[in-house]
């Protein structure tokens, strides 16, 4: 058995992403195993995401984690909420929130 690690990655243009791929991937030419190389995806590659929102929780600050994976983006989420505990965070499946750290009162 394999095992992978991932980062939480700070993704510092909205339209950049990377893919995640083991050196047995076919669609993957580069020769270090486990690397990420840009790509262009579309939101139903990648449908989860965790986003850390502003103070007064109006808009998304940071997207720390897009993944196509429900399990790394539960992964990204959990340590998001140890790096960021006061402020609010979600993890997304395409516009469905499916977990909230510090929710707003409501």
């Amino acid at each position: 058995m394999q095992t992978v690690g991932f980062e939480i990655l700070r993704v510092p243009r909205a339209d950049m992403h990377y893919r995640f791929a083991s050196g047995d991937d076919p669609e993957g030419q580069d020769d270090r195993a486990g690397s990420a190389r840009p790509f262009a995806a579309g939101s139903e590659d990648l449908p989860f995401k965790v986003e850390v929102w502003s103070e007064d929780r109006s808009i998304v600050e940071q997207t720390l984690a897009i993944t196509a994976n429900g399990s790394i983006g539960y992964a990204a989420y959990y340590e998001a909420t140890r790096e960021y505990p006061n402020r609010y965070i979600t993890l997304r499946h395409r516009k469905r929130v499916l977990a909230r750290w510090n929710p707003p009162d409501n």
